[in-house]
């Protein structure tokens, strides 16, 4: 651990020239102190760095000096995979290991490709999750990450939708990162399922492994699941008229699947501006707290026992306001 760290202050400095102790400090997510002490360690070894006093200074390598002990450990070649996702990284357990390998590649660089790949970093970065989403409490992922690695097999308490808690057994296949959501893709009694991370309250590790499936395809796999939970989710239709407004609304209100629909109908607005057409919507309460986010932009026409609940509580809404 301390030779893959001294590595990373060498190639810090290489790299970016002077740098304080509180920076590297900061880079390293060490103390200060043990920067100090790793700078010795290096100066002991021959390399040639040196500290300059005052507000001003701070370590650097003497001119010209640049080391090739460039080359990537086995968990820094894998972690280059997510180079452009540093929080996912982080939450993996692979934060520092990534930023190791990130320091390897710059320094391996001629001048002027480290200057174009700096360039880009700075000017743009990647923000998976949406807006208005909470971060979620994920004390178990480096763990899961862990065990799909190396195949290793776990039993898990979960969580399942009504806050009923269950013990599964569980073979993990693969991590997906969903619009800043976790899930784990497993293997259970036979069956492919798909697990919400943040819903795993427990894990234990078996101490055994499994055979990973040759022909189990991640990539599709997710693919697969997400349409059929979309189609789950999505189970039943309304017959609804739109106004311009309302249409624009329908993918922030609806997603992808409600954007789908509107794009893929067949019909025209009324010389009013009004569509009629056929949205997906949840089945049961959750259709009408859906419908209402639109206000008066939009009509149920059918079923009827949909428009009726929405009618009931629009009543309720004007007595309350008045």
């Amino acid at each position: 651990m301390r030779t893959s760290r001294l590595l990373s202050v060498l190639l810090l400095l290489q790299n970016r020239g002077r740098m304080t102790a509180e920076e590297l400090a900061t880079e390293l997510e060490v103390s200060v102190r043990t920067v100090y002490r790793d700078v010795e360690a290096l100066s002991a070894a021959g390399v040639p760095v040196y500290a300059d006093r005052g507000r001003t200074g701070g370590y650097q390598l003497v001119d010209g000096y640049r080391t090739r002990l460039t080359g990537l450990t086995e968990e820094e070649a894998q972690s280059l995979s997510l180079v452009g996702l540093p929080g996912a990284a982080s939450e993996l357990g692979l934060g520092t290991v990534l930023a190791a390998a990130q320091l390897k590649l710059h320094a391996a660089m001629p001048a002027e490709l480290r200057a174009g790949a700096s360039k880009i970093s700075e000017r743009f970065s990647l923000d998976v999750p949406g807006w208005h989403r909470g971060i979620e409490s994920l004390p178990r992922l480096s763990e899961l990450a862990d065990a799909v690695w190396h195949a290793r097999r776990v039993k898990v308490r979960y969580e399942r939708w009504g806050q009923r808690k269950v013990d599964r057994v569980l073979d993990p296949l693969g991590l997906i990162l969903k619009a800043g959501n976790w899930y784990l893709a497993a293997r259970c009694d036979g069956s492919d399922r798909t697990y919400r991370v943040s819903r795993i309250e427990e894990l234990e590790d078996l101490g055994e492994t499994f055979e990973r499936p040759s022909d189990f395809d991640l990539a599709r796999y997710w693919q697969e699941w997400s349409e059929q939970f979309e189609k789950r989710m999505y189970s039943r239709v309304a017959v609804v008229r739109l106004n311009e407004f309302a249409r624009i609304l329908v993918p922030f209100y609806l997603g992808a699947v409600g954007a789908r629909a509107l794009r893929e109908t067949d019909a025209e607005p009324d010389e009013d501006g009004w569509l009629t057409m056929e949205l997906p919507v949840e089945p049961g309460e959750p259709a009408v707290g859906e419908l209402l986010r639109f206000g008066g932009n939009l009509e149920v026409l059918a079923p009827p026992e949909l428009r009726e609940r929405l009618a009931e509580e629009i009543g309720k809404m004007g007595a309350r306001y008045g």
